[in-house]
């Protein structure tokens, strides 16, 4: 299994004292089954944990690059940069996770889009596709990418998607390759219009994720979130989309390396 989404290299959520920390979770992931595991970045001060975990492992390990919608602060362009400086000499294999977030406070939503842009025009130039974050907001995702109907944009996988059919049918509408991260929430008792999005987005659509440490799927709620966890996501996405867990991981992991060049 791949785990396309995931920030176990957050030493605050995996200290060191716990079941020997980051390097702890990367080793049960590796003995649950899951083979790939892909860190997306979030903010500059997160970047030396999430280079350091890659570094230490970095036959089972890819980076992402860039900065989430709710690190996008007054100084977000020095920041952006400072993080690009940073991985200079890596090579990630998406920019995210960047994208559109206005479900605590919508002040900064212009701000949040023009980072966007330039993130996705950033994606364009290097041939890299875009894990996108969406919550609350997904009408500014789609003004932004559509800015770029003429100039081409790049693969978009639209992570920890969590809504029902209907965003999920405009996002298609309009982009009609994008992917869509799927993870423990569909597994949540109350999330069957999660689960009705996963039958109608197909399989040919889904990449599995954990976006640990949050969202642990059932049966480990209520537990930090690890990607070990990520098979209870397979079988419930096997179940909904009619065929067997081994079938699912294997079609959502080729959906995984084809987006990330993962070999």
């Amino acid at each position: 299994m791949i785990d396309t989404h995931t920030h176990i290299y957050l030493r605050d959520d995996y200290p060191d004292g716990d079941e020997r920390g980051v390097q702890g979770a990367v080793d049960r992931a590796l003995k649950s089954g899951v083979s790939h595991m892909v860190l997306p970045c979030v903010a500059l001060d997160t970047v030396e944990e999430l280079l350091a975990l890659h570094h230490d492992n970095p036959g089972v390990t890819s980076v992402g690059m860039g900065l989430h919608p709710t690190e996008v602060g007054a100084d977000w362009r020095s920041e952006l940069r400072a993080i690009a400086e940073r991985y200079e000499d890596e090579r990630p294999v998406a920019i995210g996770e960047v994208g559109i977030d206005l479900y605590h406070d919508a002040t900064w939503r212009e701000r949040q889009m023009e980072a966007f842009g330039q993130q996705v025009q950033l994606a364009v130039e290097r041939r890299l596709p875009v894990i996108i974050h969406c919550r609350e907001g997904l009408d500014e995702t789609l003004d932004v990418l559509r800015q770029f109907r003429l100039t081409g944009l790049p693969p978009l996988l639209f992570h920890s998607f969590t809504s029902a059919p209907a965003d999920a049918e405009r996002i298609l509408s309009a982009h009609p390759e994008a992917m869509f991260g799927i993870n423990g929430v569909v597994t949540f008792k109350n999330a069957q219009s999660v689960r009705d999005a996963v039958r109608a987005i197909g399989l040919r659509h889904i990449v599995l994720e954990t976006d640990a440490p949050w969202l642990a799927p059932v049966p480990y709620r209520g537990r930090r979130n690890e990607s070990s966890y990520l098979g209870a996501v397979r079988d419930v996405v096997a179940t909904e989309c009619g065929v067997t867990p081994s079938e699912a991981e294997r079609l959502t992991d080729e959906n995984a390396c084809q987006l990330f060049g993962i070999t």
